[in-house]
């Protein structure tokens, strides 16, 4: 049961989290935040439970619905498989998400206690998000492309250092469109190989609103968009030249875009390429963190 239930928290994409906290933490300690380990591991904490949260509940609710009987799974979509190897668990995997989401109510509350009530919004919109985002939001189509940004963008970044510094910072607000739109992106492209099967559960995102070809351009606009942001930041706020790094993950990018422009309905060459678009959502926030922190750690 215990195995089954972690199955369906998705660990492999939790390390997600991780890396847009890490980023968060290194704005903050940029920005002159005082370094406290035991803060980082309950900003890790959260983090991790609201991720795992939103899964546990998007696994109940696909196994409910049906939809995990029908997708053909890879091992970046369709879900875990975890509750149709075992469905006795589905009761356990409900009863764990109310668990977690109670313990992010505590966290949530001591971060409030410790930094004032500006942080309440973000952590409203993030609770909103993880409900309503497998039953409701994935009808929306705009809203549905761009929700999982929000949260791991401008809600997770700029709460983490909202957080660290007990301010709102214009410089996390903008490098969280790195993550934005990346994290879109990941999302969107795992969304391919389930659109038949969404559809028949009445899902109805930007790729059944439009097309497979459309949802390409897309992704091509939100990996230029992360990019630019990133440029943007980095000028604009005369970032150190080591951040630079994070656009070697562009290297990535260029193969998948052969890929996606070739042959995007060909379902065994899909996996390679969301393989590749994990990497740079994992990979790309912790450049830019490393970036930032290098110069003061010489």
């Amino acid at each position: 049961m215990i195995k089954t239930i972690l199955q369906a928290t998705r660990p492999p994409f939790l390390l997600l989290s991780v890396s847009v906290v890490l980023l968060g933490t290194a704005i903050a300690l940029y920005q002159g935040a005082i370094w406290s380990s035991s803060l980082l591991f309950l900003l890790l904490l959260s983090a991790v439970l609201a991720h795992a949260a939103v899964n546990l509940l998007n696994e109940y609710q696909d196994f409910q619905s049906g939809l995990d009987a029908m997708t053909d799974k890879t091992p970046f979509s369709g879900g875990s498989g975890a509750l149709p190897n075992n469905p006795q668990a589905a009761p356990y995997v409900l009863n764990t998400f109310l668990v977690v989401m109670g313990a992010l109510m505590v966290l949530g509350g001591y971060f409030i206690y410790r930094t004032g009530w500006g942080l309440l919004p973000l952590g409203l919109v993030g609770v909103l998000l993880i409900v309503f985002y497998t039953k409701n939001i994935t009808r929306m189509p705009w809203l549905c492309l761009i929700a999982p940004g929000v949260a791991f963008g401008p809600i997770m970044v700029v709460g983490v250092v909202f957080v660290w510094t007990q301010s709102f910072s214009w410089l996390a607000l903008s490098l969280s469109f790195v993550p934005f739109f990346w994290v879109n992106n990941l999302l969107l492209l795992n969304q391919i190989p389930d659109v038949t099967a969404d559809k028949r559960v009445g899902r109805f995102n930007i790729l059944m609103k439009y097309d497979l070809q459309v949802g390409v351009r897309i992704f091509m606009l939100s990996a230029l968009f992360a990019y630019l942001s990133l440029v943007v930041s980095i000028v604009l706020f005369q970032l150190p030249n080591t951040v630079w790094l994070a656009l070697s993950g562009a290297i990535l990018l260029f193969p998948m875009l052969n890929v996606l422009l070739r042959s995007a309905e060909n379902s065994e060459k899909l996996p390679p390429i969301l393989g590749m678009n994990v990497i740079i959502n994992i990979l790309t926030p912790l450049l830019i963190a490393f970036g930032l922190l290098w110069p003061s750690l010489r």
